[in-house]
């Protein structure tokens, strides 16, 4: 519920301060007083777009400010709580700010927290639902209708389910579509694919088989320098007289006759014997390493070829790594095709059942739409008695559109998503199979026709409210605005239209604009706006009226600007009915 509404600077405002209360808040002033501009800058407020142009003064900048109280709004609760823009201090209030710069910056706040104008629009939806003059045309758009049928049937729960299984319809569709031209591209490169899956099943590659035999390749092209080397090396060791172990063993000796003169010579001698077991060692080694030395030429010869085939692959298909990568891929897509009729033909049985699923959950809302559109048609019928037409006749017609078969005329992506019901597909969307459109008869003997082409502005505007009092009870928004839907009526209908609006503002608030006294006369708060104008300026004014200040106002909304005794009367007897 709006609480507060502040507006400085902005366009022909200097600056105003209103308060609204629960219950049917009404704005009344002549043609061209001002009433639009403070539509616009609660709009503005709500994340509409701005423009320098509205800001009055070059040098500032214009301030719209709106307060809100919440209680009992989980849902704008949530939405504040998801944003991370709820306040602390005041959690059953809400704070909206907008600043518009004169140079064309605008700034938004919630709860005194910078926020983005999509998130403050997001906000402003949860909590207005607003009726400018021609926004009743809506209810001439039959794709529109739909969508309050379910609201008056409370289908959301089954909606949900449906739209759940719908959503998977689409896709495994797009699945189905995807399997089925990665059929035909590996159709059409079958044959190149098995040719490079035998070439490489001929070579039949392993992991890290190169570098294992490059190495032996350097082993056996080296055989023969290795063999002369490695017995070279176990003469000077160990197998030739003078070799290495022969001299350490002599100068043993030695160390063991110094020792025994200066036993400080012990621990080189230690020393000197581990020196001959090294060299042993080595010349062990060296003697193994020789006698295991082959000599195979035929060996060389294989190790050659296989390095040359497997070099072939990498030229054609990249590193080892890659081409042994490409090997199991083609493997894994040669097996696919080989399967891919019957894998298709498995998925799209299980699509054709879910198409079965979403034409039972489709039949399951129309069913529940079909019953609710019977009452929804009396109580149209009963709304509009009390606004003033007598005989009207107010009928919900529901169609299904078939698909046949797939053909060039036919809409792939509608074929794709058709529910299937006892055996046929039809056309089916987000919210079923079913295709609303209202028709209306305001006259006695007047053929029930499309609303578009039958009523008046006057009567569409009767309709709208019909729909809005009969929706109120499933319609979460807090907050209903209307801005002169009373375009086209008077009198009697006024007052009736008048009742309806007190009604429905019962269970929410209401601001209206308006210019009927017999509207005006029912408000649980009125606001007057005017306009002033002097040499220099023009400066719109609006407040709160008090009880004299209403009186006066209706008389002149009945009189014009002379007030008379008789439009004062008038005016205490349409306050006192209210």
């Amino acid at each position: 519920m709006l609480q507060h509404l502040s507006i400085s600077n902005f366009a022909l405002i200097d600056s105003i301060e209103l308060s609204f209360g629960p219950g049917l808040n009404v704005i009344t002033g002549e043609t061209g007083a001002g009433k639009s501009i403070i539509v616009d800058a609660f709009l503005t407020l709500l994340g509409e777009q701005s423009s320098p142009d509205m800001v009055r003064s070059a040098d500032g900048k214009a301030v719209i400010e709106g307060s809100f109280s919440i209680a009992k709004h989980k849902t704008i609760s949530g939405y504040l709580r998801k944003h991370e823009l709820e306040s602390e201090d005041l959690p059953n209030e809400l704070l909206l700010r907008r600043e518009i710069s004169a140079r064309g910056s605008s700034r938004s706040f919630v709860n005194d927290i910078p926020a983005t104008k999509n998130i403050v629009r997001g906000l402003g939806l949860l909590l207005v639902d607003f009726h400018g003059q021609h926004d009743h045309q809506s209810l001439l758009r039959p794709e529109l209708h739909l969508g309050v049928l379910d609201g008056i049937a409370n289908l959301a729960p089954a909606l949900a389910d449906y739209r759940a299984a719908f959503n998977n319809l689409k896709t495994l569709a797009q699945r189905l579509r995807e399997l089925i031209s990665q059929e035909k591209d590996l159709r059409e490169k079958e044959a190149f694919r098995r040719f490079q899956l035998s070439e490489i099943d001929a070579i039949a590659p392993e992991e890290d088989e190169v570098t294992k035999l490059e190495a032996e390749l350097a082993l056996r092209e080296n055989a023969e320098f290795l063999h002369g080397a490695s017995r070279r090396l176990a003469g000077l060791l160990y197998d030739k007289e003078g070799s290495a172990r022969d001299t350490l063993l002599q100068a043993d000796q030695v160390l063991s006759e110094l020792k025994d003169i200066d036993p400080s010579f012990g621990e080189y001698q230690t020393e000197c014997q581990s020196a001959i077991v090294i060299v042993e060692e080595i010349a062990r080694i060296a003697q193994s390493y020789n006698a295991n030395i082959e000599f195979q030429p035929e060996r060389l010869e294989e190790i050659r070829q296989r390095l040359m085939e497997l070099q072939t692959l990498r030229k054609k298909y990249g590193t080892m790594n890659e081409v042994l990568h490409y090997w199991k891929q083609l493997k894994r897509e040669l097996e696919l095709t080989d399967n891919f009729e019957a894998e298709i033909e498995s998925f799209k049985a299980d699509f054709e059942r879910k198409r079965e699923q979403v034409g039972v959950l489709a039949d399951g809302l129309s069913r529940q739409r079909a019953k609710a559109a019977r009452g929804f048609e009396s109580a149209i019928v009963e709304k509009l008695k009390k606004l003033g037409i007598a005989h009207s006749q107010f009928q919900v017609r529901m169609e299904r559109h078939a698909i046949e078969a797939r053909n060039g005329d036919n809409d792939d992506a509608a074929l794709d998503s058709a529910a299937m019901l006892q055996g046929r597909l039809y056309r089916a969307g987000n919210s079923g199979i079913d295709a609303v459109e209202f028709h209306i008869s305001t006259n006695p003997g007047m053929d029930l026709r499309p609303l578009a082409k039958t009523a008046s502005g006057g009567e569409i505007s009767r309709v709208m409210l019909a729909l809005k009092s009969l929706l109120a009870q499933s319609d979460r928004l807090p907050m209903l605005v209307f801005d002169e839907i009373d375009t086209g009526i008077s009198g009697r209908i006024a007052q009736k239209v008048g009742v309806a609006m007190k009604q429905l503002a019962c269970s929410h608030q209401l601001i209206a604009i308006t210019h009927l006294p017999q509207i005006a006369a029912l408000a649980d708060v009125h606001v007057a706006v005017e306009k002033r104008t002097t040499r220099k300026r023009s400066a719109v004014e609006a407040r709160v009226l008090n009880l004299e200040e209403r009186l006066r106002e209706i008389a002149r909304l009945l009189s014009g600007e002379t007030i008379t005794e008789a439009s004062i009367e008038s005016a205490r007897e349409l306050m006192r009915v209210g």
